[in-house]
């Protein structure tokens, strides 16, 4: 048996999802265990990519179909195809589980970190593309009053670009705000699956690019536990307070995102090429969840203020969040990967 069906056979609460929209990492993923898959404007360029001869009579289509539309246009549609096309793998785990599992995230455009109400609609309109969608949207201050307010409208949030114990408990608090308006008002919330995920291996990038900007010394080992120990602390939060979004890792480095993890009642949505590297591994899969950080190494990473930043629940103000440095960095990253998939359908377009 693979490592990653091995973990869920023996943790059924600990799900693995696929990070990523193609139907052939999808499917390997499934075999061993998946019940979900995300993605984002990066996501969907490599995609694109890797898959662009199966693609382009999708994307030719479009244009010849929609001769008016701008390239973003076009991009957007050709997001939805794809998205639609990797539901249909999910859709009867989506159907078995009352819309608990099977999920296909889209991502809002990047664009709109800053302004709630577009990012309302924009993830309504992606909500409608398949019925088993999950719309997901940064944890800005923006995206914040956002995922109320999707919430309350039944759709399903997955909360990105998020990176700290503070934008988790704020995520869930908007989402906790959603359901009671729409259990007042006699609204269904039985298939609704919420998510909120903390970037791991991205807060380990952070902390790595502040320290060698600052000249400072730290023992590499210790950093590679810094998502990780964000994650736990804010799983234990979550726990205590009974929230109903489940917390979701993404951003893997090293073997610590995935093994950390397992036991809990989590999310761990997983590249393709981790999630072979982990299926070939001899790790013995076991309860980790409950396993503590090293507290030498906790101590250490809370010498570091960027840490604590993330680590400590009032590290950051919502207004905060997207000035904070893994927000910058990843924020920067979706809207180049857009501009980049933007550029490709132009290709196409003007000729």
């Amino acid at each position: 048996m693979k490592k990653l069906l091995e973990t869920v056979t023996k943790f059924p609460q600990t799900q693995v999802w696929n990070d990523s929209c193609s139907c052939n990492e999808l499917s390997y993923a499934i075999e061993n265990g998946a019940v979900g898959a995300t993605t984002n404007p990066v996501i969907v360029l490599n995609v694109l990519k890797k898959e662009l001869k199966e693609w382009e009579p999708t994307i030719e289509k479009i244009i010849a179909d929609n001769p008016t539309f701008s390239e973003d246009e076009v991009a957007w549609e050709v997001i939805k195809s794809m998205g639609a096309k990797a539901s249909k793998l999910l859709y009867p785990i989506f159907k078995e589980t009352n819309g608990q599992k099977g999920r296909i995230s889209f991502q809002t455009n990047a664009k709109f970190y800053n302004n709630a109400a577009k990012m309302v609609d924009h993830a309504c309109e992606l909500a409608a593309t398949v019925e088993n969608s999950q719309i997901k949207a940064p944890a800005s201050k923006a995206g914040i009053e956002a995922y109320e307010e999707m919430t309350y409208r039944g759709v399903s949030i997955n909360a990105t670009v998020s990176f700290t114990v503070a934008q988790a408990i704020a995520v869930a608090e908007a989402v906790e705000r959603g359901l009671k308006r729409r259990e007042a008002e006699g609204l269904p919330i039985d298939t609704m699956h919420p998510v909120c995920t903390i970037m791991a291996g991205r807060v380990d990038d952070y902390l790595k690019n502040d320290i060698k900007a600052k000249g400072m010394l730290v023992e590499p080992e210790i950093l590679e536990w810094a998502g990780v120990a964000v994650v736990k602390h804010a799983y234990q939060i979550y726990k205590e307070r009974g929230y109903r979004t489940q917390l979701l890792v993404a951003a893997y480095r090293n073997p610590y995102h995935w093994l950390s993890f397992i036991g809990g009642d989590i999310v761990l949505t997983i590249p393709y090429a981790w999630q072979v590297k982990y299926n070939e591994s001899d790790y013995e899969i076991k309860d980790y969840m409950s396993q503590p950080v090293n507290p030498d190494y906790l101590s250490k990473l809370m010498e570091l203020e960027e840490f604590r930043k993330a680590y400590d629940e009032d590290g950051l103000k919502p207004e905060d969040f997207e000035h904070y440095g893994a927000f910058k960095a990843t924020i920067n990253s979706f809207l180049g990967g857009y501009d980049d998939l933007c550029k490709l359908i132009r290709g196409y377009m003007v000729k």
